[in-house]
């Protein structure tokens, strides 16, 4: 008996000891924060992928994922609070605008899938149709910019749209406090299918090629892309697998998703993955390429429409020069 209370007291620090000496065979991880631009959702499959797969392990980086809390992922990323984040063309060119020294190094979505959306019993099929209605903005800033051209473009007044702000929510505010709200197909979109919710759904890119810009990037400090190009592509490398994973076996990277954030909705990660897994590289000839002129006709726009006061040269927003 005395035996037995002896082996069971041992037992738990061999376990221990046998741990510690594992992990102090572990050759050094740099670490290494990616902050996300909202919480976790299937645009940033790839990289919980390439972490669930060990894949930044193999290439030596501990990655953590963190979220932005209250402060941007433009700023925490220049402030070095995290070496890599999640963000969008227009807020690169906005914060290049404004001396924050970021660039993006990856388009994770080839195109832009995001667009206008409205209940089918609306019969919203055109900006001509948002003439007298209630348009729900969560007043990024180019939104109603763009709203403005593109009922311009079809010969209606944008002073007869009523701007609802403050609407986050498609789901519970379309029809109720607006008529039509701006969406992202892969994520709203997909919910409407699955919800049976019937709506009509506007692309931007179909209405002005200006506004297929890129949304969301991969972005990092001008210090780091300058300072450290090994780091960046070991990091892109990783990165790089794991999106072609999404794209090859979109199932695998659900499952992958779930396992490192179960609270997700589990048949929308799998049906936005299935949706994604055609748009992360698109008709690009490698994943994360970002074109020249995307960046250059997006940014002389907002700089013509005052969006931002410093016009930007595009060559220094974005590179490929990391990409695998």
């Amino acid at each position: 008996m005395k035996i037995k209370n002896l082996i069971l007291l041992i037992l738990p620090l061999i376990i221990l000891f046998g741990a510690c000496k594992q992990e102090a065979k572990e050759p050094g991880l740099r670490k290494v924060r990616v902050v996300l631009d909202w919480t976790p959702n299937t645009n940033h499959a790839g990289v919980y992928a390439a972490k669930e797969m060990g894949w930044y392990k193999e290439l030596g980086l501990d990655v953590q994922i963190i979220q932005p809390g209250e402060n941007t992922a433009e700023k925490i990323v220049a402030a070095s609070q995290a070496e890599f984040g999640f963000s969008y063309q227009e807020s690169v060119t906005i914060a290049r605008s404004e001396s924050l020294p970021i660039k993006s190094i990856a388009a994770v979505i080839q195109h832009n899938s995001s667009g206008f959306a409205s209940l089918k019993s609306a019969n919203i099929h055109s900006p001509k149709d948002f003439v007298g209605k209630r348009y729900g903005s969560s007043s990024w800033p180019s939104e109603l910019d763009i709203l403005r051209q593109v009922m311009s473009k079809e010969g209606a007044s944008f002073d007869s749209l009523t701007v609802v702000s403050g609407v986050y929510d498609f789901f519970s505010t379309i029809g109720r406090d607006a008529d039509v709200e701006w969406i992202f197909y892969g994520w709203d979109g997909i919910r409407a299918q699955l919800t049976n919710v019937e709506i009509n759904f506007i692309p931007a890119k179909d209405i002005d090629p200006i506004f297929d810009f890129y949304t969301p990037v991969l972005i990092t400090s001008d210090f780091l892309a300058n300072s450290e190009p090994d780091l960046m592509k070991d990091f892109l490398a990783a990165t790089a697998k794991g999106y072609e994973l999404c794209r090859k076996d979109p199932k695998k990277a659900a499952e992958l998703l779930l396992k490192a954030v179960p609270e997700l909705d589990k048949e929308l990660v799998y049906a936005s993955l299935e949706y994604l897994s055609q748009e992360f590289q698109g008709d690009a000839p490698r994943w994360g390429q970002q074109d020249p002129m995307v960046w250059k006709r997006f940014s002389e726009w907002m700089y013509e429409k005052r969006i931002i006061r410093i016009a930007v040269n595009p060559l220094e927003t974005f590179t490929n020069e990391f990409l695998p």
